[in-house]
This record gives C-alpha cells, structure tokens and sequence, in this order.
C-alpha cells in the first residue's frame, strides 16, 4: 500500500468512527432505548465520584420511602388515578427514555415507570425546575384541557369549579418535602417513528422541593391515563423492556412497544390485580430458593389478597429487592449456611462478607406460577470496588407499611427481558444480554 492509499485509508476509518454515534437513534429499530439515569448517554450526572456499591446504596435510599407510599395506595378506598403519583420518593429516576413531545418534536428525557399511570413534564415558565423544560408555545399541537373534559375526573388534587371550562390545574404534595402544580395539557408524543396525537400529560408550572425526575415521568401502568390506555390499539396494551446494569455506559437496553418484536417463546405467569391500585403489576411468587434449597417460608409472606394489597409486584422503580421481613429472614438464614463469616453491614446491606475468589456462592431463584427465574451473580451480589467485600443485594420491606408487599426491583430484572401482556394478564420473564 503506497502512501497515498495508506492515508485515504485512515481518513476514511477516522470519518467511520466519527459517523458512529453511540448515543444517536437507530432510524431502523422502532425500540426505544432504555438508559441508565448516570449512563454517558444520559444528560444527568451523578452527584459526585463514588464506589459502586455507594452509587447503588444512595440510588436505594428513597427505597423505603417508595414501598411505603405503594403499601399506602394499595390500601385506598378509591381507584381515582392521581397524578404524578408515585414520584414523592425519587429523587431520581433508574432509567429513562427519550422521547420527542409537540409538533416539531422537544427531546425529553423522562424516567420510566411501570408502577405510575401518567406523564408529566416540566413546562416553560416553571418556578423551581432544572433548565430543561418543555415549550408549549413553540409546538403548534399543543392544547390546555379544562375541567369539563372526561381527563380531568382522573387526575387528584384538582381545583375546579363546580361548573364551568376552566383549565383543569392540578397541586400535588411529594412526601413532605416536595410539591408542583401543573395544568391538563395535550399534544404530540413521539416515540421513535410513532406519533401518538392529543396525548394527555401534566405540564409542571411550579416545583417546590427536590423529589421531582427533572425531565418528566411516562407512566406505563394500567391506568386509563398511562401511555398503554392512551395509545388505544396502536400498542394493544402490550409492551417489554430489558434494564441494562447501572454500570452501563451507552444506550443499551430496549423499550419494545406493542405485540410484534416480542419474544415468542417466553415463559410467563399470569398478572394479577388488585382493585385498591390497580396500576400495579403483581404476580404470583411461590416460592425463593437459596442453591438446591427451597427456603421454608409462612404462606402469609406470599398470598396475594387484592383486598390489602398483600402480595408481590414487579416494579421498575424500586432499586433493591425488598421482601417482609419473614421472608427476607429466612432467606437470609438459609444463605448464611452457604457462605462463611463473619458478616457486617454497608448501608441497606445487612449481609456482606469477605469476597474471596475461591468460594462458590450459592444462587438465588425466584420461583413464580409457571415459572423461575434463576438471578446471575452480578444481580444477586453487589461487590466493593476494591473487590474485597460482598453483599447480598437484597434487602427487608420497611416494618412502617400497611400492606405486606413484596418488590421486585430493577436490580434484580438487569439483563432479562420483562414481557408486560397487559392484553392476555401475564408476565413474561427471559434471559437476555441487555449490555
């Protein structure tokens, strides 16, 4: 290769890495990317340079906080949807998507939850949000909802006159230290090549507070204001995600909407529901075992009773595992057989050890109607990063909530494909390289 040839060549390899964007969409897959909140491809940093197992500790701290405020809603007597339910306890949202909303398309990146049933984001003008809001002058589909249209009866916290048009607006309390107000607006939603028009969503006016995702939330619960309800026949109630490991640079995981693309022969269990918060997803846990062990467990631990919200759900949220304390106790006893100590405590962890490369750790399996699913290493334990310490990444249910509930957090589900049939009420569970 003469020299001439050789530069040609390198400039054109040059220009091909730079063509690359890791972060770019894929105009050929109609999958959304699933993105770790502190991934390089996302605008959000984290707080400050930290450990892994750190990182995961203070992501799980609004932990608690959020099975407290799940436990609570299950219990109501009511099945009004309110909105921007649930995000009293994120200071932080897992994993986000990003979306285009209004006519032409603002880029968004909003946090994704299965356990909320609607979408909301901070709007122009917003007192107390981050830099990043949405425009609605600047999008020609835009529309304000007022209180006499059928949406604005499954909002809470509303002030609307008896009578009248006036805008449908809307102010929420976050868990004691968080607020917004926001109006009933409609537009535009764009998720990949798909154009949902006149979708309903909160347009944030004023945050007090902390709690809140900063770009927004989508809501892919059950309820007739999420974006499953709203869609109608586009996506025909159907969807599935696979969470790539928080340690995950780039887009990586996959949001795959509607019927087709999805895993054919994916074993499922059936969803269940409970009518006192029927966004949520539960299924029907029978069973945990530590190794070869079934662990011994009180029935009580695992029965669903939709009339208290008993029960397990899966939940993208939640970042750790929770089981009631029975359960977890049990768990733990049978793993402390495996494993020699002694043992001690960072943060949530309550069983860490001394890693040691020659010892074989036993597995965790989560045993559902009609299914298992054995965790890999790297979802069952969370390593210091000296390497000199490990924990079981597993925690109890706080004893401060009114409903036993069992979660099965976004730790645990990395790297497998979650199948949501909302259609057909079940569940699909599969092994799948999100990374």
């Amino acid at each position: 290769m003469d020299f001439t040839a050789t530069l040609l060549f390198f400039a054109l390899f040059i220009s091909s890495i730079h063509a690359v964007d890791p972060c770019g969409s894929r105009p050929q897959n109609k999958d959304l990317s699933v993105i770790p909140i502190y991934g390089k491809c996302s605008p959000f940093k984290p707080p400050k340079p930290e450990s892994w197992v750190d990182t995961v500790i203070n992501m799980a701290s609004k932990d608690p906080a959020r099975l407290k405020y799940l436990s609570s809603l299950v219990a109501q007597k009511t099945t009004a949807v309110p909105i921007a339910s649930g995000q009293q306890v994120l200071s932080i949202g897992n994993y986000v998507v990003k979306v285009k909303l209004g006519t032409a398309g603002q880029v968004m990146f909003m946090v994704l939850d299965t356990s909320n049933n609607v979408a909301w984001v901070p709007c122009s003008g917003c007192t107390g949000c981050s830099a990043t809001t949405f425009l609605p002058s600047a999008s020609s589909s835009y529309g304000s909802l007022d209180c006499s249209l059928p949406q604005c009866n499954q909002v809470h916290g509303l002030s609307c006159p008896a009578t009248g048009a006036t805008a449908c607006f809307f102010n929420q309390s976050y868990g004691g230290d968080s607020s917004f107000s926001a109006n009933l607006a409609q537009d535009s939603l764009t998720l990949t090549n798909d154009v949902i028009p006149n979708f309903a969503f909160g347009c944030i006016n004023s945050i007090s507070g902390n709690s809140i995702p900063p770009q927004g939330l989508l809501g892919m619960g059950r309820g007739p204001m999420s974006l499953l309800s709203q869609s109608g026949s586009l996506y025909k109630s159907v969807f599935s995600y696979c969470l790539p490991s928080f340690k995950s640079n780039y887009f990586s995981g996959s949001l795959k909407l509607g019927p087709t693309g999805q895993p054919k022969n994916i074993r499922t269990t059936p969803l269940l529901k409970s009518p006192h918060r029927p966004s949520l997803y539960y299924v029907n846990l029978t069973g945990v075992s530590v190794g070869r062990v079934r662990v011994p467990i009180p029935p009580e631990c695992l029965a669903f009773n939709p009339n208290t919200g008993a029960g397990t759900i899966i939940d993208s949220g939640t970042v750790v595992t929770r089981f009631v304390q029975p359960l977890y106790e049990a768990i733990r006893n049978e793993f402390v057989k495996h494993v020699k100590g002694p043992f001690s405590t960072i943060g949530l962890f309550d069983t860490c050890f001394e890693a040691k490369a020659e010892v074989e750790l036993p597995s965790l399996t989560l045993h559902f109607e009609g299914l298992s699913m054995k965790l890999p290493m790297e979802n069952t334990f969370l390593h210091s990063s000296a390497g000199s310490h490990a924990c079981l990444a597993i925690a109890p249910a706080p004893n401060n909530v009114n409903a036993a509930m069992n979660i099965i957090a976004n730790l645990q589900q990395q790297n497998h494909r979650i199948l949501f049939d909302v259609a057909n009420s079940r569940l699909g569970i599969a092994r799948e390289a999100c990374n």
